[in-house]
């Protein structure tokens, strides 16, 4: 499923450094009420979700739902922090027909191989009128994430990710229903963030050279000498509803 083969050491460095704060989840939490409504009885996917901390923040907000998480890499599954995780892809997802509300996938879709088969598989889970939350950073929008500043041979693997209309074109039998950026406090500063990084727990560093991530660490330690304030980034939401 994955571009990169997450083993143990991705799996740590996904588990210490990409799990955002409960206060930096407020945006993110409001922007999903926009387009899901959380009922008794409902079930929410979380279709690769790597350590789980998005399973476990859907669980905390909304107990009176089901959250349901899947996750193909065995290495992940043995960090999460939400459970149980079922071993699955987006091409063999266990659960039954028209069984699911909602499906979330971050930072998941240039991890799938084949998007029309994913998009059949996921119609084939969800109830007619379900909706997909796909939190993503696309094909050509790399502007409002402070990474590609310092690593902009990154850019050029983030431009080998699915675009926006590639995901919709995949998702044929999928009504575009809302697109939108969403802020997120991703360090409290850039020193904290330069501190942090970690390689292995970000994929477009990962398909970059090892002298061109060098430079890049050298420049975002540089600039966090002097720059203060949080990093503020953005990823976006695009929604899809089955028809």
């Amino acid at each position: 499923m994955a571009l990169i083969a997450y083993d143990s050491t991705d799996a740590a460095a996904f588990e210490a450094t990409r799990h955002l704060r409960e206060d930096a989840l407020d945006n993110w939490r409001a922007a999903i009420l926009r387009y899901f409504g959380p009922r008794p009885g409902m079930r929410l996917l979380d279709l690769g979700c790597g350590t789980g901390s998005w399973a476990r923040a859907f669980h905390t907000w909304w107990p009176e739902i089901e959250v349901v998480a899947v996750e193909p890499a065995a290495a992940m599954r043995e960090r999460a922090v939400f459970v149980p995780v079922l071993a699955g892809d987006a091409g063999h997802i266990p659960a039954e027909d028209a069984s699911l509300d909602a499906v979330w996938l971050s930072t998941v879709i240039h991890h799938i191989p084949d998007l029309e088969a994913a998009a059949r598989e996921i119609g084939r889970v969800l109830k007619p009128g379900g909706v997909v939350l796909i939190r993503s950073a696309f094909a050509g929008r790399h502007e409002a994430i402070t990474l590609f500043r310092f690593f902009p041979e990154a850019v050029g693997v983030l431009d080998r990710f699915p675009s926006v209309d590639r995901v919709g074109t995949a998702f044929d039998g999928f009504d575009t229903v809302g697109f939108e950026p969403v802020a997120q406090v991703t360090a409290s500063s850039l020193a904290e963030a330069a501190a942090s990084l970690r390689r292995s727990a970000h994929t477009p560093l990962q398909l970059i050279s090892d002298e061109a991530y060098a430079a890049g660490v050298a420049r975002m330690r540089e600039a966090a000498a002097s720059e203060t304030g949080p990093v503020v980034d953005a990823l976006d939401l695009l929604v899809l509803r089955s028809r």
